[in-house]
């Protein structure tokens, strides 16, 4: 019978979003999961009963070695305020702060993974000023460092996984354990950037329920309309990766289905885009953020035609809250 694996969860300067959307996790659930491929919380602090005391045994234990720790998963922004010290966040009874231990029990792991765009570049908890210092476990932005270092690597001998969104897909996190459990995960599964590339190497705009009013330029002028949100309401789907419209959430749902543009939250800094996320900038009316390795000329020249070739229907939705003209009904002579 081979060993389970243990899994220590940290949570820092987050919402505790990630943690909420891994919940939702479905065919297969969280515990399933857990369960058939031999993965033990030995903490964490939404799903455990473990507290005070307990918690600070938990630890202790795998400080000392005691306990092996196979994966250490890190939600939320690491703290490094104020002047250095993270005594932003102190993990409480333990009278140290959290950033210190992260740095102690991340080289004691197998595998370190970064749960969310805050744990992996920053994110939300960064924007601003940023008064907390807050930064990623092995990014800051896009700026190899972090809290960990640039040359940190675990046990394994990889740098840390991100698996980054804002927040990230539940069976993002679910797949990534279920590899690592296997250990079936290698430094060329990760991308530039650190993300698993089984979702990664795939853009947002794959499989989008917006894809025919993208082919005909057809846009959407206002939140509520079913056209595409490129051209005016910011949309960069084109560019961002991911796997949210191939892999729908709780089975059906993304941003772009939902009727909001994507933000590319699966991207380093991300929440400071220097614009109204709704509002798509342009230059002579041609919008700045190009849809990946599009030349500009080549855009233009297909945009124009697109447009040119818009069929009504397609024109007349667009600009509607539901589709007001049905495609017509034609014998293909197919037989």
């Amino acid at each position: 019978m081979r060993r389970r694996k243990s899994v220590l969860w940290l949570q820092s300067g987050g919402c505790g979003g990630c943690t909420m959307s891994m919940m939702c996790a479905e065919t297969p659930g969280l515990i399933p999961i857990l369960q058939s491929f031999g993965l033990d919380f030995v903490w964490h602090p939404s799903l455990s009963e473990e507290s005070g005391a307990e918690v600070q045994t938990v630890l202790g234990d795998i400080v000392s070695g005691r306990q092996a720790l196979d994966v250490l998963c890190f939600e939320g922004s690491a703290l490094r305020g104020p002047n250095g010290t993270g005594r932003y966040h102190m993990l409480a009874g333990t009278g140290r702060p959290m950033i210190e231990w992260l740095r102690e029990i991340a080289p004691l792991a197998k595998y370190v993974v970064a749960v969310g765009s805050c744990a992996a570049y920053g994110g939300i908890t960064a924007a601003g000023n940023n008064p907390s210092d807050a930064t990623g476990l092995q990014y800051d932005g896009r700026n190899p460092g972090g809290a960990l270092g640039a040359d940190f690597r675990s046990q394994s001998g990889l740098p840390v996984i991100n698996i980054a969104g804002c927040p990230t897909h539940p069976n993002w996190v679910t797949e990534t354990l279920m590899l690592l459990s296997e250990g079936a995960f290698a430094a060329s599964d990760l991308d530039s950037l650190g993300r698993p590339r089984f979702y990664a190497d795939h853009l947002v705009h794959h499989g989008c329920s917006r894809n025919e009013y993208y082919e005909y330029k057809a846009s959407a002028e206002a939140l509520s309309e079913i056209g595409c949100m490129m051209e005016n309401l910011g949309c960069i789907g084109t560019q961002a990766h991911g796997d949210c419209n191939t892999r729908a959430w709780n089975g059906e749902g993304s941003c772009t289905r939902g009727g909001y543009p994507c933000i590319n939250c699966t991207a380093p800094e991300f929440e400071e885009p220097g614009r109204v996320f709704t509002e798509t900038p342009k230059i002579g009316g041609i919008p700045i953020g190009l849809p990946t390795d599009m030349p500009k000329a080549w855009f233009i020249a297909l945009a124009s035609l697109s447009k040119a070739a818009t069929p009504t229907r397609v024109k007349r939705n667009a600009v509607s809250d539901y589709i007001v003209a049905p495609p017509s009904d034609r014998k293909t002579n197919l037989k």
